[in-house]
């Protein structure tokens, strides 16, 4: 059996195969992000799930691409953790970026990632290359989950939300002053707390506050982000990962049209792509 995972750090996307003629067996669990959650957490998460338990002797090759695995040390937690409980299995981590690029492309191409964090790399054919260091939520991450979750916060306490969207943000969220500090400042997931904020904006795009905080975020991560492959972007296409490019891609295309540029595709989820990829790459045995 092999196991293929696509862990951003709010949920994980498992695909189980058990042979190349069976449909494979989909599981989503929690995300296991070994910068921000301990040990002994990443471990519940996989221990929590039945199916996972059930074969978890059966399966031979695990191959896991992970928000947070970018260094040495966050990819021997995980490899670690993987020995323990997949005990007859070969593991072999990546960082997320690398599943976005093989969910996309197989040729040089500047790959975004958008979802509860926010990412951008240059991808030559064999490599991953970087620009601008990820720094995570606090620092960088424009126009993902947590900076749009951050942003609606402070338009709501700053009494900048007009009545009326103002109304619809209490309805659909506990507010509670108190209540959101905890969950900001003594989570262990704080990134995963603000990135449920915004679907929010999503459901009220038409309202001008929410048109301006999508703007100004998606124009941030193209200014700081893709534009540092200015040049590379003369000669190679442009992809979208994430679950937030995919809502906000008419926002996308249209700033990239404004700086000049254009998007060739978007994806939501790139397990799905990464199902076909592997199966065409007889990865399995």
């Amino acid at each position: 059996m092999l196991l293929i995972a696509d862990s951003g750090s709010t949920k994980c996307d498992w695909v189980l195969f058990k042979n190349k003629e069976q449909e494979p067996i989909k599981i989503r669990t929690k995300g296991l992000n070994p910068s921000i959650l301990k040990e002994e957490d990443l471990f519940d998460v996989i221990s929590n799930s039945p199916l996972l338990s059930q074969y978890k002797n059966d399966i031979k090759a695990v191959y896991f691409f992970g928000a947070g695995c970018n260094t040495k040390k966050s990819i021997q937690i995980i490899e670690g953790l993987f020995s323990v409980i997949f005990k007859n299995a070969i593991s072999i981590v990546k960082e997320d970026t690398m599943a976005a690029v093989w969910a996309t492309t197989k040729k040089p191409a500047v790959v975004c990632i958008i979802g509860t964090g926010s990412n951008c790399c240059y991808y030559d054919g064999e490599n991953i290359q970087l620009k601008v260091p990820a720094m995570g939520y606090l620092l960088m991450d424009e126009a993902s989950g947590n900076y749009f979750g951050k942003e609606l916060l402070k338009s709501y306490y700053y009494n900048q939300m007009p009545p009326e969207l103002k109304k619809y943000f209490e309805a659909e969220f506990s507010l509670n002053e108190n209540e959101v500090i905890e969950n900001l400042y003594q989570s262990n997931t704080p990134n995963q707390y603000l990135a449920q904020f915004a679907k929010f904006l999503f459901q009220h795009k038409e309202d001008a506050l929410i048109n301006k905080i999508i703007n100004e975020g998606i124009s941030k991560f193209i200014d700081n982000n893709i534009l540092q492959f200015k040049e590379e972007l003369k000669n190679v296409p442009l992809y979208f990962v994430g679950s937030i490019a995919f809502y906000a891609q008419d926002y996308i295309m249209q700033a990239l049209k404004e700086r000049g540029l254009k998007a060739s595709r978007f994806v939501k989820r790139p397990i799905d792509n990464l199902i076909h990829k592997i199966k065409e790459e007889n990865f399995m045995t």
